[in-house]
């Protein structure tokens, strides 16, 4: 077990010249090379991405003398695990989570670790998504039969067997457990049972899940999930359906490096920051009759050769008139300031959509907020320049104190519209 701390600096580990090598193409780490003073050790920093992988190689021996056939990567969040999972289940569902849940909808027991906390997380949500049985639904099915069943496929009975009976193709729909929901469940509970580090009581629980499900199909690997609509018969169901789909999408539990497999589980906290305060910030902008785009869609230039994709714009209700900008940035200042080109990026989206105000929103700083007014941005009737404005979210707040900052920082958007 190889253990690195998310952003902290790097470490040297002796490690097998192939392990090293799948590291360095899986991008998982933000560093991953040899050691220049060290032969033999390799230098290992991680990014933003937290989690565990499992890599099929030998590792290096422990302290006492053993050697192992596969070495397991543990990247530890600087965000306390509760906390982290607050993010994920307030970033699922952020309607649901503001309406009735201020205090976190992702419950990870007693774990302390992501990998751990996840498997438990899923098989409670499925647990009570199962309850009331295995959820049913219509299916349309098509296949050869003896009899005649729904609708005989002319087409295909010609193609296949030039109008001769039997077999007789045919389709119908078919009231079957088979059915996407049950798929990307069951699915979840598979990718989960290959994941190290699931404690052995958690993994009893996924695979007795994953036996209730046994009757939807197993779904093919590399090919997009099944789509499902949210409706009041699959109600029970979509709390563990959406934290199932962040199993399988986006950080896939599935790393290719040349040949090798690295089969683990990775969030990326820099999607999952901006997830979290892009849902909650628009949520909190409706109480004030406001909408918010997420990406929403702009081009730099009016020859509409550069595009641009600001994490949030807030509408007045038409939706169609800009109020405000937000971007989201997971990275804390370095030396007593932020990056200029935060700033630069932000004087963009300001121009490009005529505000006076942007608005940059950081994980972590040592200062509550700052405000920069541009030199020479005054515009006719208005001697104030535009201003940016730098706010800080302290992760390690009460998640209800978290959403209270984005409550009042949407009511001074809403303030500031209706002074323009």
């Amino acid at each position: 077990m190889i253990t690195l701390r998310e952003h902290a600096a790097a470490r040297s580990i002796p490690l097998d010249a192939i392990a090293g090598r799948a590291l360095a193409v899986s991008r998982v780490l933000e560093t991953a090379t040899p050691d220049p003073e060290r032969p033999g050790n390799w230098l290992l920093r991680a990014g933003s991405r937290v989690g565990a992988i499992r890599l099929p190689v030998p590792a290096p021996r422990s302290p006492d003398g053993r050697s192992h056939d596969a070495l397991t990567l543990r990247i530890v969040p600087k965000t306390p695990v509760r906390r982290l999972f607050f993010l994920l289940g307030f970033s699922l569902d952020p309607a649901r989570a503001w309406r009735q849940e201020r205090d976190g909808t992702v419950d990870v027991g007693a774990h302390e670790n992501v990998v751990p906390a996840l498997a438990y997380a899923v098989e409670r949500q499925i647990d009570r998504a199962l309850r009331q049985g295995v959820l049913q639904g219509y299916q349309r099915v098509e296949e050869s039969a003896l009899v005649v069943r729904g609708r005989i496929r002319e087409a295909e009975q010609i193609r296949r067997h030039f109008g001769r009976t039997p077999p007789i193709e045919i389709t119908y729909d078919a009231y079957t457990p088979d059915i996407p929901e049950n798929r990307i469940l069951r699915a979840a509970c598979e990718a989960l049972l290959r994941l190290p580090d699931v404690p052995d009581d958690v993994r009893r629980r996924l695979g007795h899940q994953r036996v209730r499900l046994a009757d939807a199909a197993p779904l093919v690997r590399g090919r997009d999930l099944p789509g499902w609509t949210p409706s009041r018969l699959n109600a029970r169901y979509q709390p563990a359906l959406r934290l199932a789909e962040a199993v399988l999408r986006g950080t896939s539990p599935e790393h290719r490096a040349g040949e090798l497999t690295l089969d683990g589980f990775l969030f990326d906290m820099n999607s999952l920051f901006e997830d979290f305060v892009t849902g909650a910030l628009r949520e909190a902008v409706r109480e004030h009759g406001l909408t918010g785009r997420l990406q929403d869609p702009h081009h730099l230039d009016t020859a509409h050769a550069i595009r641009m994709r600001p994490d949030l714009v807030v509408h007045q209700s038409d939706g169609r008139t800009p109020v405000a900008v937000v971007d989201a940035k997971y990275k804390t200042e370095k030396a007593g300031s932020y990056p200029s080109a935060d700033l630069y990026q932000m004087l963009a989206y300001c121009t490009v959509l005529g505000l006076g105000e942007g608005h940059l929103v950081y994980a972590a700083g040592q200062h509550r907020e700052r405000v920069h007014e541009v030199s020479g941005s005054g515009r006719p009737g208005n001697r104030r320049g535009v201003c940016l404005y730098q706010h800080v979210v302290d992760l390690d707040r009460d998640p209800s104190e978290l959403l209270d900052t984005f409550k009042a920082l949407a009511a001074r958007l809403a303030g500031d519209h209706h002074k323009q």
